[in-house]
């Protein structure tokens, strides 16, 4: 029932490409383009902008964005709720994680949820944690894992203190051969992802008095312990991305123990839909039973 002008549009911002859009909706480039012209002919504006690099929202079309997405969120609540009176375990969650969790946990929720709900369609985008939070809020996902939620207005429901360590090339010990000093860390640089250089980590680096001039980025985790393999600077990992450490590296905890809490952000909105709820559940039951006094490490 949803018109098909919305979603064209609303999943070709997702994916910044006609043709991109034309395949997840498994129909033609050409299809699209007239959706959203006829989208555009009923606004009386233009809601992107097109070039040879692809698409790009344009300011009215980026201020209608949240509303075009609570019509889709809301047609789909109102299936679920349907199916959900009915009896039929039916509907569709989208998660939203970042790449540790999508690791290590997803793969277990995911196959346990299916066993209950099969009926229940689930898809996941790994992502960052600012984007995690800001696809939350408008609903282009229904549940998102994230840490340091600061976006106003999500429902914020705390999963999981998680133990912050610092990874070092194997060649290298602590000054009392069991944690990380102060001491230590002199003169040494740090190797982080961009997008963790706030929040819990940087209370981190304060601690421990280390300036932005000792600061280099990597990509991802994989990367950042590859780097610190090749001994050019130290690292700062949770345990929860500690799953997979390779030859080369050694984990120490820091002397005074750091954590960052992992959190689900839902919106008000999906939080009331039959499928979002019940993964909100198994997934609160799947911690419980994994670490049950909510710390990890």
């Amino acid at each position: 029932m949803i018109s098909f002008a919305y979603r064209a549009f609303s999943t070709v911002v997702q994916e910044k490409s006609f043709y991109k859009a034309a395949k997840a909706l498994d129909v033609t480039p050409s299809a699209v383009s007239h959706a959203i012209n006829q989208l555009e002919k009923f606004l009386g504006f233009s809601v992107f902008i097109r070039n040879r690099a692809g698409v790009k929202l344009t300011a009215d079309g980026n201020a209608i964005l949240p509303i075009i997405q609570d019509i889709i969120n809301n047609q789909h609540r109102l299936e679920q709720e349907a199916a959900n009176i009915t009896g039929l375990n039916a509907g569709s969650v989208r998660i939203g994680a970042f790449s540790s969790v999508c690791i290590n946990w997803l793969p277990q929720i995911i196959s346990s949820f299916r066993e209950q709900y099969p009926d229940i369609l689930l898809s996941v985008d790994q992502n960052s944690y600012d984007n995690i939070g800001t696809d939350a809020k408008i609903g282009t996902i229904d549940i998102g894992f994230t840490c340091d939620p600061i976006i106003e207005k999500l429902i914020k429901v705390p999963l999981l203190r998680d133990q912050i360590y610092c990874i070092t090339p194997e060649s290298f010990q602590p000054l009392n051969g069991k944690t990380i000093t102060v001491d230590d860390v002199e003169h040494q640089s740090f190797i982080l992802q961009r997008s963790d250089y706030y929040g819990d980590t940087k209370k981190v680096l304060d601690r421990y008095n280390v300036t932005n001039a000792a600061l280099q980025f990597s990509i991802d985790d994989q990367s950042m312990l590859a780097m610190v393999k090749s001994k050019l600077g130290m690292g700062i990992l949770p345990k929860l991305a500690l799953s997979d450490i390779p030859d080369g590296v050694s984990i120490y905890p820091f002397d005074q123990k750091y954590y960052r809490t992992i959190y689900l952000v839902i919106n008000s909105v999906q939080i009331k839909t039959p499928a979002t709820r019940r993964m909100l559940d198994h997934v609160k039951a799947f911690i419980q039973a994994k670490y049950p006094n909510g710390i990890l490490d």
